[in-house]
């Protein structure tokens, strides 16, 4: 790959999506959708991806870097429809991919144009009959896009377009080998690769000169850094104390909606039982929810439902909500492209919005490298009337007391296993009937004088050889039984197909005859039945 041709930094730019010459129905979707002009990225990127350049953009969040492809995109596929899917997306959340589509929709309202989104959680069918009858756009997380893969009926050979959106996120997901196995599942024509990602660490780069072919690189020398429409702000504030500072933030009426960010799972769920247990109408959404459960709460969210929504990082490049006004790191975050991109959901499209950061004493460090990030230091807050020294109950168990307790449950279970085991084999138990060749242990062998055990291999030998010929003299005897009940019938013994022990082909006989047989039979088989005992 030659090395990538960075765009001036003062273009002629247009003005106005008209100046683009993007598709009239796609401009009414612009225009249904409230765009009044392209952002900074869309002015950069619509141009080169119309021209079928490849294209490396490093974009912040909420700069409008979806409608930067999928306008161009769409542009192109409106002109040549084809009735079969030549654009593929990858995505590395549920959220992110479920907002892409969305907005697809939204912008070719008036086209003909179709997409589906392909992610885990939900049921492969759907998914499957998007395959199958060739929408336009896939959106795919990786993960569920190679279990279709592994289907005859997932085929993206006429595949034109292939975007990588948010590629940083993916490499901290542990998603770039997975993105390896789908570029091999795809076809090696000459198809246009697009690349977006916040940051570009050097295994993306790498990535990229493996993808593309003489690149356009936009904004790779700048750093990711929060938009400007965004009021930062840090609330210093003990621990314990941070659940009881977001109420008292609540309570005063100035925040409508909100995302608060927690740093783990654990404390998302007890900041959202914390905020329920006094009246606020809340959400959360994290790796643990089911599909349907972040699909509810993020839904309820957009629509009122709910005024705070709980979530970790991996809702943070996931979530678009409109008119969002404010974001709280309720905990910092370690790396500072997660506070970009967690302050990032509010502000959208040169929007503006608020976001608190609240920090402990233990945090500070961490806040000094976000600080380091920015360039800049963010205000310190002190909220009047909030009682900084109070004793409230503990929000959070310390870590090393749920360690305790989980080695302590796990101490019991092992106990109980054990002593469940103990009374299973101190009590006699009926071995699982078996047969003579498959059985290493001794077996229960019913006769006709009762239950014995054999207890060596010779012995059960011994009592196989035993029975078989038991079974013999009785099959003898049936013959000879039919043969002097038929007239004109043959002396002979029966042909060699006939089974021991069984009816067999032969002459026809009359009632008696036939009780008689099965008598003889009963009276000279050890456990009554006809033939050998085959269960012992």
């Amino acid at each position: 790959m030659t090395s990538p041709i960075v765009s001036p930094v003062t273009p002629a730019l247009p003005s106005t999506f008209l100046s683009f010459g993007l598709h009239p129905d796609l401009l009414k979707g612009v225009q249904k959708m409230g765009f009044d002009k392209p952002t900074p990225i869309q002015e950069l990127a619509i141009p080169h991806v119309l021209a079928g350049r490849d294209l490396l953009a490093a974009a912040m969040t909420g700069s409008g870097k979806t409608a930067a492809f999928l306008l161009p995109i769409l542009t192109k596929l409106a002109e040549k429809p084809r009735g079969v899917t030549r654009v593929l997306v990858l995505s590395p959340t549920r959220e992110l991919a479920a907002q892409i589509d969305e907005h697809l929709q939204q912008l070719a309202v008036f086209t003909k144009l179709s997409g589906a989104a392909v992610f885990g959680g939900v049921g492969m069918g759907p998914q499957e009959h998007a395959f199958r009858s060739g929408v336009d756009v896939i959106v795919a997380t990786p993960g569920r896009l190679l279990d279709h893969f592994s289907r005859p009926y997932a085929k993206l050979q006429h595949l034109e377009v292939l975007v990588l959106d948010e590629a940083d996120r993916m490499l901290d997901m542990g998603f770039l080998p997975d993105v390896r196995r789908v570029i091999r599942h795809l076809p090696a024509n000459d198809r246009q690769t697009l690349l977006f990602s916040a940051t570009l660490p050097a295994p993306i780069q790498t990535l990229a000169k493996e993808m593309m072919k003489n690149p356009v690189s936009i904004g790779v020398e700048r750093q990711s850094m929060p938009a400007t429409g965004i009021t930062q702000a840090v609330y210093p504030v003990p621990q314990d104390l941070k659940p009881a500072l977001l109420l008292a933030l609540l309570g005063r009426g100035d925040i409508k909606s909100v995302i608060a960010f927690t740093r783990t799972k654990h404390r998302a769920n007890r900041l959202f039982e914390f905020l329920e247990k006094n009246g606020v109408s809340a959400a959360r959404i994290h790796g643990n929810r089911s599909q349907g459960q972040r699909t509810d709460a993020l839904d309820g969210f957009r629509d009122g439902r709910y005024r705070i929504l709980v979530a970790t990082d991996i809702a943070a490049r996931g979530i678009d909500v409109n008119e969002l006004s404010h974001v709280v790191n309720v905990d910092v975050p370690h790396v500072p492209e997660d506070y970009v991109h967690r302050v990032g959901r509010t502000a959208r499209a040169e929007a503006t919005g608020e976001a608190y950061t609240f920090v402990s004493r233990e945090e500070e460090a961490d806040l000094r490298a976000i600080e380091r990030a920015i360039g800049k230091s963010l205000p310190r807050v002190v909220v009047p009337g909030f009682d900084y020294t109070s004793k409230p109950s503990q929000f959070e168990v310390p870590i090393a007391v749920r360690i305790a307790d989980i080695r302590a449950r796990k101490a019991t279970e092992r106990a109980r296993a054990k002593e469940k085991a103990e009374r299973k084999f101190s009590q006699p138990a009926a071995r699982p009937a078996q047969t003579f060749r498959s059985a290493p242990q001794p077996a229960r062998v019913h006769t006709s004088q009762g239950p014995i055990t054999p207890r060596t291999h010779e012995q059960r030998d011994a009592e196989a050889q035993r029975l078989h010929e038991v079974a013999r003299r009785a099959a003898e005897a049936h013959v000879a039984q039919t043969v002097r009940g038929v007239p004109g019938g043959h002396t002979s013994p029966r042909p060699s197909h006939f089974r021991p022990g069984g009816r067999g082909p032969g002459p026809a006989r009359g009632p008696r005859q036939g009780n008689e047989a099965q008598a003889a039979r009963r009276d000279q088989t050890p456990s009554g039945g006809n033939g050998p005992d085959r269960r012992s």
